[in-house]
């Protein structure tokens, strides 16, 4: 009985910390359908006007378009970069391997600011601030480690003696790869690639270093608009963020989930 109680006590305290987190963010939401024009709870009314307001204004869209656009570009740059690495490290044997890891799983621990900054003065010396390649660039650093790490525990769980069947019938290092490695670990790979799309999709303190007025992303549009002023709209472009980062989540855990059934 105690342990049934202490169970039942644990996973409401769980269930307490969790709507504590996410009830400042679900907040949001409903204040995104506001009639009124200033951010108030309890909302006044019911409407759409703001998310008309979010797709009309050209500042609005085109700060979305390029969130999305450099997101997809992470990610697809990201997954490369860490499925190759992660292959690296999990099958290579050399000199320097630990080191190699942690430099690669080093912007995991390493303070946002401080990886903001030290890219700042790089791509200024680069040129290439204010550009998409350069925020590509930057949002691929910072996402590597999440693919690193997922696709090295797909590696792990796989069964090698498939790689041994498969070069021993004649298939090269390429070969085996592309035909028997990649399908098996395609799961742990695709939702790597989701968890560095979410990443640079809402990452906004690297964003703020290495954009300009003429590239900007959503999140970096909304922290101008909360300090020059408030109004919906920036609920309503929070709330697309929530969506976006939500379902990409969703689709990464059920992922995940495949891997291991």
């Amino acid at each position: 009985m105690s342990r049934i109680s202490w169970k039942g006590g644990l996973r409401s305290a769980v269930a307490l910390v969790a709507i504590f987190l996410l009830l400042p963010t679900l907040v949001v939401i409903p204040l995104s359908f506001t009639e009124g024009t200033l951010l108030r709870w309890p909302p006044r009314g019911f409407s759409l006007r703001w998310y008309e307001t979010l797709l009309a204004d050209p500042a609005w869209r085109d700060a979305a378009l390029k969130s999305l656009e450099v997101a997809l570009w992470t990610a697809l740059a990201a997954t490369v970069i860490g499925t190759s690495t992660a292959l690296g490290l999990t099958r290579g044997r050399f000199r320097g391997r630990q080191l190699t890891s942690s430099l690669v799983l080093s912007p995991i621990v390493v303070p946002t600011v401080i990886t903001a900054i030290g890219t700042y003065f790089v791509f200024v010396r680069l040129g290439i601030t204010g550009t998409t390649a350069g925020l590509v660039l930057a949002h691929t650093v910072l996402a590597l480690p999440l693919v690193v790490v997922s696709v090295t525990n797909s590696l792990r769980s796989f069964d090698r003696n498939l790689e041994l069947a498969a070069a021993s019938l004649g298939a090269g290092p390429l070969t085996t790869f592309f035909r028997v490695t990649l399908p098996l670990i395609t799961p742990g790979v695709a939702a790597s690639a989701l968890f560095a799309f979410i990443t640079s999709w809402d990452e906004i303190v690297v964003a703020l270093f290495v954009t300009d007025p003429v590239v900007r992303t959503l999140p970096v549009v909304i922290f101008n608009q909360l300090r020059s002023g408030v109004d919906p709209t920036v609920a309503a472009a929070a709330t697309l963020l929530i969506l976006v980062t939500v379902i990409a989540l969703g689709v990464a855990l059920l992922a995940r989930r495949r891997l291991k059934t």
